[in-house]
């Protein structure tokens, strides 16, 4: 019988905010349990296992990230539209770095396909790259340029691996720039490419 007072809904909330003191890596059912008081075959009422768990830290993260993306970008177009989602991201990754590392996990795509959140970031994204003119398969081209340029800014960024005198910030609006200008020059590619 589940403890009182425990729902599947808090069990992942506390993992991820676990995951943001100590590091999604090092978030575990038993640290889980100490955390609530209980012994870890508690949690199996609420989370099937690890990996269960993980998945819906990542889902969990997924739709926050979005959520605030989403506030950032309404009623923008562009470049300005391309500046505010980037911050957003950029903002979340740094406040919130267990949870993001979480939105960068290997997750089942019989799962993604389920996932509200997930839909919406993609419509969100592909909508911000469609304004540029981008279609199949310059349109995935393009989401993985974004991707990998913010997550590898933001994953340098918080471990100080940037060691030069200039200014990160000065250095990440730069960068939003040089990605405003690429998706605007974008080479075409035709469909069937």
């Amino acid at each position: 019988m589940p403890r009182a007072g425990l729902t599947a809904d808090r069990v992942v909330a506390a993992a991820a905010d676990l995951a943001d003191e100590v590091g999604f890596e090092n978030v575990s059912l038993s640290a889980l349990a100490r955390g609530f008081g209980v012994k870890d075959a508690s949690l199996y009422s609420h989370v099937r296992n690890l990996q269960d768990l993980r998945t819906r830290v990542a889902f969990l993260a997924g739709g926050e990230l979005i959520d605030r993306i989403a506030v950032a970008v309404a009623g923008r177009s562009g470049q300005d539209a391309l500046a505010a989602f980037a911050d957003a991201y950029r903002a979340y990754a740094l406040e919130h770095p267990g949870r993001y590392a979480a939105t960068q996990i290997r997750i089942d795509q019989a799962l993604v396909a389920t996932s509200p959140a997930l839909r919406r970031t993609a419509e969100i994204t592909y909508g911000l790259l469609r304004a540029y003119g981008l279609e199949e398969p310059d349109l995935t081209d393009a989401v993985r340029l974004l991707r990998s340029t913010f997550h590898g800014y933001c994953a340098l960024e918080s471990t100080g691996g940037f060691g030069a005198p200039r200014d990160v910030q000065r250095s990440w609006e730069r960068v939003v720039d040089a990605l405003h200008t690429a998706l605007t020059h974008w080479p075409r590619e035709a469909a069937d490419g």
